[in-house]
């Protein structure tokens, strides 16, 4: 038995990064018409992975610069997800100022696991971004 608990925390330690919930895959990331989409962010997390990624849902272009985040999206996204080969770059203040944080190609169901300086976290945290694709 005890040959065993190691392998079984080493399977568990690998399947937690690439829990995403009901997060889609960021390769989903398309427009109906087939087109590139650069990230999609979400109003609602979970302590639960497969109850994130809810609630209302901003699709985001390639090259969209929001210094200013429309007020019923400003400080409200908990959840987010990057296309591949596309980079979001988020700030803590309008106008692109305080802290910032770039976020890679991939899923991101609980932003409450990301950290925003020493005793912040990036949950409701975002009033501005910009979204760039290469």
């Amino acid at each position: 038995m005890a040959p065993l608990c190691p392998l079984l925390l080493a399977l568990a330690l690998v399947a937690i990064p690439g829990v995403r919930g009901a997060c889609p895959a960021a390769a989903d990331l398309k427009n109906p018409d087939g087109t590139r989409t650069c990230a999609k962010v979400y109003d609602k997390s979970d302590p639960y992975y497969e109850n994130c990624c809810q609630g209302a849902e901003l699709s985001i272009e390639p090259g969209t610069d929001l210094p200013f985040l429309p007020s019923d999206w400003r400080n409200v996204i908990s959840s987010l997800v990057v296309a591949p080969r596309c980079e979001l770059t988020v700030w803590s203040r309008r106008g692109k100022g305080g802290k910032s944080h770039k976020f890679t190609a991939g899923v991101y169901p609980r932003l409450e696991e990301y950290r925003r300086g020493i005793l912040g976290h990036w949950s409701n945290a975002i009033a501005s971004i910009y979204c760039r694709c290469y």
